[in-house]
């Protein structure tokens, strides 16, 4: 299964969820995750660490270790042009789209949309990140918003939680992490990466 995780707009954690999207695969078959970011966010994570329990590769390393894993987690470029997403669309079973529920972020998540649309594609999927404990209405409001869309939502939500700056910080997968939130964070992802595979 080929997954890439995009969006237009930048802090909605797009890295974290393929670092653990990758991380949830892993524990399933042999996952490979490539890197496509110009900044590099998802390699220098794994390297702060003692390294992921999977992959990671520079995306032009694609055509050369794509054969040997069963799952491939593509971070995708910050915003990407139309022909960019369109390439990643066509290139992957599933796209992921994470998207945080706040008035700000609406509109880039809505522009992401929309471009998705107008290329054809199919196949992706929102994802709600950094969910504040406060935010119901919010949530509630975005997914009545993709609704009208016509947009699939994942039924697992990202909380937004210090574990994950902790994760990242630390060069580890969140469920390593010395923290009270770790297992909730990990979870998570955990529910996320069950529904793309169910």
């Amino acid at each position: 299964m080929i997954i890439s995780v995009a969006s237009y707009k930048g802090g909605v954690a797009k890295t974290t969820t393929a670092v653990h999207l990758a991380a949830y695969l892993q524990t399933l078959a042999p996952t490979l995750l490539l890197d496509g970011d110009q900044t590099k966010n998802a390699t220098a994570w794994s390297q702060r660490g003692n390294g992921f329990p999977y992959r990671v590769a520079a995306i032009d390393q694609a055509a050369k270790l794509a054969r040997e894993f069963a799952h491939i987690v593509i971070d995708t470029g910050q915003r990407p042009t139309t022909d960019d997403l369109k390439a990643a669309a066509e290139g992957c079973d599933l796209m992921v789209i994470p998207a945080v529920p706040s008035a700000l972020d609406t509109d880039g998540l809505g522009q992401t949309i929309r471009a998705l649309q107008q290329v054809g594609a199919a196949s992706f999927r929102v994802l709600l990140t950094k969910v504040p404990p406060d935010a119901a209405k919010e949530t509630a409001e975005l997914r009545g918003l993709l609704a009208e869309l016509k947009t699939r939502v994942f039924k697992a939500e990202i909380p937004r939680l210090k574990a994950f700056e902790k994760a990242a910080a630390g060069g580890q997968i969140v469920n390593e992490v010395g923290d009270r939130n770790a297992e909730r964070a990990w979870n998570a992802y955990k529910a996320a990466g069950k529904e793309i595979t169910k």
